[in-house]
C-alpha cells in the first residue's frame, strides 16, 4: 500500500494538538504538512550536548585504575627463619597466595631449626611423632613412637624437598636489622652473609618472623664463666666430639633439655651434679602416651596398618585427640588440676623412692601447668644414682675448675652443659624499626611495653606490614604446635590476599584492637593456674608477670578466631592515589578471566553429589 505523505495527519489518540504542533497559516513547514521548522538549531542542541550536571550529595570524579580485580599485585614477602614454622609457611604461602615472590631467610647451613640445632644426647620430641607433624604430609614410617631429633630433622627436611621450599631459601643468611621506610612503604632488610662475610640489604612488602620461641640460646651470665678452663657449652651447641665416658660433669638447668641430658649422661660419666634451682612439674607424660629413655619401637603390624589410609586416619585422630582435651586441667581450683597433682606426686613418691629425702625438694608448690609439664623419663631414677648430686643451692661463681655455689662449697668437673633456656622473652634478636622505634627495646623488661604487646600475637601497632609466625600467644596449651602454626600461616595467606588484592599499601592492626586483646588476656589468664607465683616462658621466667607465651584459650578456641579474621580491627592506606579505597581493587569493572574464551567461568557447576553446602561460593580460588 502507497501512502500519500501530504494527505498524512497527525495521530493524537483522542488528545488536542497545541497550535504550537498545529501550525498557523504564517507558519513555515518546509513544505511538509504540519511539520514546524526549528529555527537557531545550534542555540536549542547545545544543552543537550554538555554534561549533565549532578544535583544533591556532590563526590569529585576519578579515573578508573587500568587493570583487572581478578589480577593482585606483586607482593615481596620475608620470612626470617626456616625452622617448623618457616617450612609450613614455604610450604603454604605460594599456594594460598596468588603473584607472591617470597624469600626465606634462615641462618643455619640447612632447615629444621631447633631439630637441626640440637644434637645432644637423648634429644627426643616428648609428644607422639604421629602428632608432631603437619595434618597435610603425614609421616607413616616413624621409626619410634617418640622420635628422636635426627628422625625429626630429617622429616621436615623432606617436606622441604618435598614441595620444593628451598627455591625460596637463601641458608646462612642471618638478619641483622629491619627498617621501616615510611615513603616507600617497604621493609628493608638487612642481611648478613655467614659464608661471605658480606652484608647486603633487600627491600620487602611484608615481613613474616618465624624464629621460634626458643632459637637465641645464651650461657648464664655467671661471674667467671670465662675462667673456666674445661668443656662449656650450651646444651643447644652440643660438642659431638665430647666423650662423657669417665668424666666429671656439670648440668645447669631442669628443663626439658636439662632432664634429657641429666637421664642420659648419668650412666656414661663417673661423677654428676645437677643445678637444678627451680622446682617443675616432672610428669610420665602428656596425654597419656608414657615416654621412655629407650626407643620405643611402633610394631611391624602396626606399620602394617598404616598402608591403609582409613586405618592411618583412625589411627591418628584416636592419638590426637587426647591433645585436644583437658581444657579445665590449667583453671584454678578444677578438678582435673587436683587430680593432676595428685597423680604427679604419686609418681615423684614412686621414682624416688630410692632416695626418698629428695621428694619434698622436688614437689614445686605451684601447681600443675604452670610451668610447662616436663616428660622426663628415667630422670628420677637417674638423681637418685650414686653418681648424682641434685643441688638446688644457688650458684655463686664459675672457676678454673668447676662451680662454687653460695653456701662456699666448690665442685671440680671436666665439662659443664648449661640447659638454660633461651630467649623466653620473645624479644626479637635483631632490631626491627619503624617510626623511630625499635621493637625489640619496646617489648624488653624495662622497655615502654615491657612485654610482647601484640593483637592477636599476629601483629603490632606502630610496625605495617609485619607479622609473627608461631610467636606470642602462638598456640594455645592444648592441640599440637604443627596445627597451630598451619592456622596461622592460613590466617597470613587471607591476609596477605587481601593486600595483595585489594591495593593495600600498609595493614597494621589498630591499638584499641590491640588493647582489647591484651585486656582480655590479662583476665583470661587470671582465672588460670599460670597466673601463680612460678617462673616460665610463659611470662618470660618473671613470676606473676603478665603471660604472653600462649593464647588466651584452647587450641580451637584459637582456630576459630584465626578462621575468619576480625578486618575491622585493622587500619590501612591504600595504593591508589585518589584515596579511594575501592579504586585499585575494583580496576576497569571486569575480570582479566572473563576475556579468555578458554577459561572455566562456571566453575561452580559441577556434579552436585560432589558439593558441600557448607562450601558453596566460599573457596577464595573457586571464582568465576
Amino acid at each position: 500500500m502507497t501512502v500519500d505523505i501530504s494527505e498524512q495527519t497527525p495521530h493524537t489518540n483522542g488528545a488536542t494538538l497545541s497550535s504550537d504542533v498545529q501550525g498557523g497559516p504564517e507558519k513555515q513547514t518546509n513544505g511538509v504538512k504540519e511539520v514546524p521548522i526549528i529555527e537557531n538549531v545550534a542555540e536549542k542542541i547545545s544543552p543537550l550536548l554538555e554534561e549533565p550536571k549532578q544535583t544533591g550529595y556532590q563526590i569529585p570524579s576519578i579515573p578508573l585504575e587500568q587493570r583487572y580485580i581478578d589480577e593482585p599485585r606483586e607482593l615481596r614477602v620475608a620470612v626470617v627463619g626456616a625452622g617448623l614454622s618457616g617450612i609450613v609457611a614455604g610450604i603454604l604461602l605460594p599456594a594460598k597466595v596468588p603473584n607472591i615472590k617470597l624469600t626465606i631467610f634462615e641462618k643455619n647451613a640447612d632447615v629444621g631449626g631447633t631439630w637441626f640445632e640440637n644434637i645432644y644426647p637423648g634429644v627426643r620430641c616428648d609428644v607422639p611423632a604421629h602428632v608432631y607433624q603437619t595434618s597435610f604430609a603425614p609421616n607413616v614410617n616413624w621409626s619410634e613412637q617418640f622420635a628422636q631429633g635426627r628422625e625429626i630433622r630429617d622429616y621436615w627436611q623432606g617436606l622441604a624437598r618435598k614441595y620444593e621450599v628451598y627455591q625460596y631459601l637463601k641458608l646462612s643468611s642471618r638478619v641483622e636489622e629491619m627498617r621501616w621506610d615510611e615513603n616507600a612503604s617497604v621493609w628493608n632488610v638487612k642481611v648478613h652473609d655467614l659464608t661471605t662475610g658480606q652484608t647486603t640489604s633487600q627491600d620487602f612488602d611484608f615481613v613474616l618472623t618465624a624464629i621460634g620461641r626458643f632459637n637465641a640460646w645464651k650461657l648464664p651470665d655467671y661471674p667467671g664463666l670465662n675462667d673456666f678452663k674445661g668443656l662449656l657449652r650450651h646444651a643447644s651447641n652440643w660438642d659431638p666430639s665430647f666423650d662423657p665416658t669417665g668424666k666429671r660433669v656439670a648440668i645447669i638447668g631442669n628443663g626439658a633439655s636439662g632432664i634429657q641430658l641429666t637421664a642420659n649422661l648419668q650412666k656414661h660419666v663417673q661423677h654428676l651434679d645437677h643445678y637444678a634451682r627451680n622446682k617443675t612439674w616432672v610428669t610420665a607424660s602428656f596425654a597419656g602416651d608414657e615416654t621412655s629413655i629407650e626407643p620405643i619401637p611402633i610394631s611391624q603390624e602396626l606399620q602394617e596398618s598404616f598402608k591403609d589410609p582409613n586405618e592411618y586416619v583412625k589411627y591418628r585422630k584416636e592419638l590426637e585427640t587426647k591433645y585436644w582435651r583437658g581444657f579445665s586441667s590449667w583453671l584454678k581450683g578444677s578438678e582435673l588440676n587436683e587430680k593432676s597433682r595428685r597423680e604427679f606426686v604419686e609418681l615423684i613418691k614412686k621414682r624416688l623412692a630410692k632416695k626418698p629425702e629428695l621428694i619434698d625438694r622436688v614437689i614445686p608448690d605451684f601447681s600443675p601447668h604452670c610451668r610447662r609439664l616436663t616428660p622426663g623419663p628415667n630422670y628420677f631414677e637417674a638423681i637418685t644414682e650414686d653418681n648424682v648430686e641434685y643441688i638446688q643451692t644457688p650458684i655463686k661463681r664459675f672457676t678454673e675448675t668447676g662451680i662454687e655455689t653460695t653456701d662456699g662449697k666448690h665442685r671440680e668437673v671436666d665439662a659443664i652443659f648449661c640447659a638454660t633456656g633461651a630467649n623466653v622473652d620473645m624479644v626479637p634478636p635483631f632490631s626491627i624499626w619503624a617510626h623511630g622505634k625499635d621493637l625489640s627495646e619496646l617489648w624488653r623488661r624495662d622497655g615502654e611495653y615491657g612485654f610482647p604487646y601484640t593483637y592477636l600475637g599476629v601483629a603490632t601497632p606502630g610496625f605495617p606490614n609485619l607479622g609473627f609466625i608461631h610467636g606470642p600467644h602462638g598456640s594455645g596449651r592444648s592441640g599440637t604446635v604443627p596445627h597451630s602454626v598451619e592456622v596461622q600461616v592460613a590466617f597470613y595467606a587471607k591476609l596477605l590476599r587481601k593486600v595483595g588484592r585489594e591495593g593495600i599499601r600498609t595493614v597494621q592492626p589498630s591499638r584499641g584492637a590491640a588493647d582489647d586483646f591484651v585486656q582480655y588476656s590479662d583476665a583470661f589468664f587470671a582465672t588460670t593456674v599460670l597466673s601463680e607465683n612460678c617462673s616460665s616462658w610463659y611470662n618470660s621466667g618473671r613470676p606473676g608477670s603478665r603471660i604472653h607465651g600462649l593464647w588466651p584459650g584452647s587450641a580451637a578456641h584459637a582456630t576459630i578466631a584465626y578462621r575468619d579474621p576480625r578486618w575491622e580491627d585493622w587500619e590501612y592506606e591504600y595504593l591508589s592515589p585518589t584515596g579511594n579505597r575501592l579504586a585499585w581493587y575494583f580496576g576497569v569493572g571486569c575480570t582479566r578471566k572473563e576475556q579468555d574464551p578458554d577459561s572455566d567461568i562456571t566453575p561452580y557447576i559441577r556434579d552436585p553429589a560432589s558439593i558441600d553446602l557448607r562450601d558453596i561460593h566460599e573457596s577464595w580460588w573457586d571464582l568465576p
